[in-house]
């Protein structure tokens, strides 16, 4: 097969009908005449215009030196540079690459300079990030003294469109990069919202509705789920949690509060009138109210001693007496933001503003649960990603 190989429209779209080829929404009319159009020039419009996960094409094409005529299988790459025909069946034609096709455009990776554990953490998140966006990714460690601009002008060299910044020096990076660049951040528990209106932004902040199926799997029984926050850092996410909750039948118990002493009193009321046999206490990533050293031990304290189910958006929490927590999953993490960044790449747009993390795996406290009565199968503790305490 040379370059003679081309495609009519007349041909193409009986396959259409036929859901042979995928209706991506590309337009491949033929000249108005009704002439024969060049193969390539079909492939570049398949390559711009296919998601980047498309199925292959299926296309109906014919030779101009003979009256054969064959199905072939259009795999188009993004970024491989290439597009490759394979014939669906067995003829005299020889699959090879029929037509270079560039998608303009690199995505750059902007993640903290840190030392482990953090730096094993971000690398998961690239990791997964290469992995969906197949190559073409550029990955630049950001330390505190980064100088804006040089990396703006490496990022132009590179033909860098999107950039998918990691973390908060990430983020601050991109913000101060000046170049019309398309950005994606990840891997942030938070972003004022005013500041998230104008991009996307996937936090590390479990997604309400996924912790409170969780609850409803390992307590049925519960029906209210009582949280103390500042609304400073987690309005949206709180936004969240009252549509999750109505949607499966439970109460939420809302507490704003704007300091420690505040949510220590908070917490406290919660605690005293809670009814054990229906109520939970859920702790989300807030500075404010869930400070590590003064508020987090008080409560676990009267948690425990009030056989009170609490979980967490927090890992760390379970390791010293939640019931369960959600927590990320880097790769596939990574592998959702190069999606958000492939979109901005082909000029689709992406969902702008704070976005939950629906990437999770569970982390779950059995001695916690033996404490509060939650008998656990075999088969639900293999479930789990991550078990406490480590035998």
């Amino acid at each position: 097969m040379d370059s003679s190989v081309t495609y009519k429209n007349k041909w193409l779209r009986p396959l259409l009908w036929l859901g042979l080829v995928p209706a991506f929404g590309l337009a491949l009319p033929a000249h108005a005449d009704g002439t024969w159009r060049p193969l390539s020039a079909v492939l570049r419009n398949i390559a711009a215009a296919a998601p980047a996960e498309a199925p292959p094409l299926r296309l109906l094409v014919d030779v101009e030196t003979g009256t054969s005529v064959a199905i072939f299988e259009i795999a188009a790459t993004p970024f491989a540079g290439e597009v490759v025909a394979t014939p669906l069946e067995r003829r005299p034609f020889v699959a090879r690459k029929v037509a270079a096709v560039n998608t303009p455009g690199r995505i750059a990776v902007l993640y903290p300079d840190v030392g482990e554990p953090y730096r094993s953490v971000f690398s998961k998140i690239i990791e997964g990030i290469e992995d969906k966006a197949r190559g073409q990714v550029l990955s630049y460690p950001v330390g505190t003294a980064f100088n804006p601009g040089d990396l703006a002008a490496e990022l132009k060299r590179q033909d860098v469109r999107v950039v998918v910044a990691l973390g908060r020096q990430g983020h601050k990076a991109a913000t101060a990069v000046d170049g019309g660049l398309e950005v994606v951040v990840g891997g942030v528990l938070a972003v004022p919202e005013a500041e998230a209106q104008a991009v996307p932004v996937h936090t590390l902040a479990p997604d309400p509705n996924l912790l409170f199926k969780r609850l409803k799997l390992m307590q049925p029984n519960v029906r209210r789920v009582n949280v103390v926050y500042d609304p400073r850092q987690n309005a949206w996410l709180i936004r969240l949690a009252r549509q999750a909750a109505r949607n499966l039948g439970l109460e939420l118990n809302a507490v704003e509060v704007q300091d420690a002493r505040a949510a220590i009193k908070a917490y406290q009321g919660i605690v005293g009138n809670a009814d054990i046999s229906q109520d939970a206490l859920w702790l989300p990533q807030d500075s404010t109210t869930v400070d590590e050293a003064v508020v987090l031990p008080l409560v676990l304290e009267d948690v425990w001693s009030k056989n009170l189910l609490l979980f967490s958006s927090n890992i760390a929490h379970v390791k010293r007496g939640a019931l369960f927590s959600l927590y990320p999953s880097n790769v596939d993490l990574g592998r959702t933001l190069a999606s958000s960044a492939l979109g901005a790449l082909a000029g689709q747009g992406a969902n702008r503003g704070v976005q939950p993390l629906t990437d999770v795996l569970m982390a779950v406290n059995l001695r916690t649960a033996s404490h509060l009565g939650i008998s656990l199968s075999y088969a639900q503790q293999r479930g789990f990603d991550s078990v406490y305490p480590t035998q």
